[in-house]
């Protein structure tokens, strides 16, 4: 490991003035936008598709952000977790269980299960509002488009605070393959990544990719002797692209994974001083098997292209299905070293699997109008039976529990936007999405053994609601390169139901649908013939009826329910600068204000008294005010070969991170991290070679955090699930 570190410290001082961040630059994701040209000045577009057609980022009236496919691979990044730093005001929150994706500080609570996300993910064109459709998104994608603040007219369903659209790399009509071979030095393992892509016939193209992982975890486990969490993962993705004419083209993806992480991630720590982060644990294997998660998910889509006379219509169909469980336990290991008993676990056994059908047309670009109308139909089913054990000394009870919660879903809706242009440079741009979502579901509980801990309820409940989202935009060209834009729109997520809290009765089994408004508005420029963008926003977000869900540490119970309201008001901006292909630099950053507006009979924080509070005028957890990352690239040629640099520095103020917002336990320190890549390789970049360091700095930072007290367990403490310190890994890959 020593030699290692001093290598990649080598190329940091070799490569000191060349280091960076490589431009965001977005690759198609289908046809359009494979064609759109590139900036005749600068060469610098970054295409996207967040309005339903291909578009330069610097004409979308929108507040995002661009992660390029090939920013991805380079610092070989798997999930949400590992891009966040690229991405200001966005953050996901990492557990044993479930991983949740805030943006703008909103996002739906890891704790109820059957929760839909407040920002939904589209894996092309796919919704996937649970974060086990896609456990490892970031495979030989073109680029990843985050959208923040609502996006309820065009992505529709559940969207209140954004969305994030993942586009897959599709079959090339040239022949290409290639593989990457990577071994982490700090996680033991490899990552093996390839794929083949080119024409079949004369009017289809096939791509074949895969990707193998095994890696060794971060944490020493001292109950099992190995470290946590180590990951496997096999994955294959299959497409295919059929032009038989000009005037119609279909595209189908199936892509299947089987995941596995082996151990947690939760370590004990205080909780009576700050957060005191560590890489050692302690648990013992009983009595639910392996603490870890299994997850074997299928994602499929067909999307079909026909011009209707001057128009497109295209047809999006959609498969998902997920089955997947969850095992946890917690560090046994007290904040003095003692171990005591293993006191509580749980495990979350999930079934599910949706059919989706999209329809729109798309009329031609150019004109004083243009549109695109839809509608969209889905089905799902839902099954999550967690088993819950209990070794309360205290009272000297044993128990052990399993809940039955089954949802079955449908969803309607309505789409359209329309863009009218009165004069050269305004732009009017109004959408309207109406959706009626259906839901019923059920809850049980059933003693497998030992005694009766917590009450074993059932509840049932349906939802029939109708939810309208409208937005209106703006958007005018002071010039070529200069353009301003003014957005309103609403989104919304439906209700649903409490999924896994013992103790659930009828009347408490459903919760309703939260509803945002969003005022925003921002210049986008181009300057110096196209070699640099600067973009700002300020906007203002609120919630009502906003979903939540909190741990109750001293009733080892989940609170779900609706807050009153909370408002966000910030600003973010981005500014790049590429004067050739030898050297760019991009920075980003965000500034928060966010708070509860009216939240009365809340759970209480830390320091509180009574049963409910009052948190009118507190900070939402797992915000910070600040956010940013800094990205520099740098390029030297060498004879035939060349020398690339790339280097980000992404970091957040402080935040609190546990449900009850303790200042101690419950609070993470601001932190800045910074990724490093060095690779070299010839001209042509038929092959090469690459050294990679993920957090340099070796912050040990904390996702989440809760306090684990007496008599749930004879020792109380937090715990704090850790995030990976710094890890080092070679690289070596080839393509033709």
């Amino acid at each position: 490991m020593k030699l290692a570190h001093s290598i990649l410290l080598s190329g940091v001082a070799i490569s000191a003035m060349t280091l960076g961040a490589a431009p965001a630059m977005a690759q198609a994701a289908d046809t359009a936008a494979a064609a759109a040209p590139a900036d005749a000045a600068g060469g610098n577009e970054i295409i996207v598709t967040a309005q339903k057609r291909a578009q330069n980022l610097q004409d979308v009236p929108i507040s995002m952000e661009v992660v390029s496919g090939e920013r991805i691979a380079d610092f070989a990044a798997v999930d949400f977790k590992a891009v966040q730093n690229y991405v200001p005001n966005v953050f996901v929150q990492q557990t044993n269980g479930n991983d949740t994706i805030y943006i703008r500080g909103f996002g739906s609570p890891p704790q109820n299960f059957s929760f839909d996300q407040a920002v939904s993910v589209y894996m092309d064109g796919i919704y996937a509002g649970k974060m086990r459709q896609a456990l490892n998104p970031f495979f030989d994608v073109a680029r990843v488009e985050v959208m923040r603040g609502p996006q309820g007219a065009l992505y529709g369903k559940n969207t209140p605070a954004g969305a994030v659209s993942v586009v897959s790399a599709g079959p090339t009509s040239t022949f290409q393959a290639g593989a990457t071979a990577t071994y982490n030095f700090d996680l033991q393992g490899y990552d093996l990544t390839g794929f083949v892509s080119g024409p079949v016939t004369d009017t289809l193209s096939v791509r074949v990719a895969a990707r193998l992982q095994n890696q060794e975890g971060y944490i020493k486990n001292l109950g099992t002797g190995r470290d946590d969490p180590r990951n496997k993962l096999a994955l294959v993705r299959v497409s295919a692209l059929w032009e038989p004419s000009d005037s119609f083209d279909l595209t189908a993806k199936l892509e299947m994974s089987n995941a596995q992480r082996i151990g947690g991630l939760g370590v004990s720590s205080p909780t009576t001083t700050v957060q005191q982060p560590k890489l050692t644990r302690y648990t013992e294997e009983f009595p639910l098997g392996r603490e870890g998660y299994l997850n074997r998910s299928v994602l499929g889509s067909v999307v079909a292209n026909v011009k209707v006379g001057t128009h497109t219509l295209t047809s999006i169909t959609g498969y998902s299905w997920f089955n997947g469980s969850v095992t946890n336990y917690f560090d046994q290991e007290t904040p003095t070293g003692a171990i005591v008993e293993n006191s509580v676990a749980n495990k979350y056994p999930e079934n599910f699997r949706q059919f989706s059908q999209e329809v729109r047309l798309l009329s031609p670009t150019g004109g004083a109008l243009e549109y695109v109308v839809g509608a969209y139909y889905d089905t799902a089913k839902y099954n999550v039976d967690p088993f819950l054990y209990y070794n309360v000394q205290a009272f000297n009870i044993v128990s052990l529990n399993q809940t039955y919660f089954h949802q079955n879903s449908r969803t309607l809706s309505a789409f359209g936007q329309a863009t009218v242009r009165p004069f050269d440079g305004l732009r009017l741009i109004g959408s309207l999405r109406y959706t009626n979502t259906h839901k019923d579901a059920t809850f049980s509980g059933k003693l497998l053994a030992g005694q009766i801990f917590r009450a074993l309820t059932s509840a049932q409940g349906k939802i029939s609601e109708g939810l309208v989202d409208p937005s209106l935009t703006v958007q005018y060209d002071l010039s070529r390169d200069l353009m301003v834009y003014a957005v309103y729109g609403r989104g919304s997520k439906s209700g649903g139901f409490v999924s896994n809290t013992l103790g659930t009765v009828s009347s408490t089994f459903v919760y309703k649908p939260e509803r945002s408004r969003n005022w925003e508005a921002g210049i986008k420029s181009t300057l110096w013939d196209g070699r640099a963008t600067v973009n700002l926003s300020v906007y203002d977000t609120k919630f009502t009826d906003l979903q939540t869900s909190s741990y109750n540490p001293d009733t080892s119970s989940y609170i779900t329910k609706n807050a009153a309201s909370a408002t966000a008001t910030g600003i973010e901006g981005s500014i790049r600068i590429a004067p050739s292909k030898y050297f760019d630099i991009t920075a980003s950053a965000a500034y928060q204000d966010i708070k509860y507006d009216s939240y009365p009979n809340a759970p209480c924080l830390a320091g509180m008294t009574g049963t409910t509070c009052d948190l009118s005028g507190y900070r939402l957890p797992y915000t910070s005010k600040f956010t940013g990352n800094v990205s520099v690239h740098g390029r030297v040629d060498i004879s035939d070969y060349k020398l690339d640099g790339t280097a980000v520095l992404g970091g957040r103020s402080g935040f609190f991170d546990s449900d009850d917002q303790s200042p101690l336990y419950g609070y993470q320190k601001g932190y800045a991290k910074l990724d490093l890549r060095v690779q070299f390789a010839p001209q042509d970049e038929s092959w090469h070679v690459a050294l990679i360091g993920k957090n340099l700095t070796d912050k040990i930072t904390t996702g989440s955090a809760f306090r684990l007290p007496f008599p749930i367990t004879s020792s109380t403490r937090s715990i704090l699930f850790i995030e990976p310190p710094r890890n080092i890994a070679v690289e070596a890959g080839f393509k033709f």
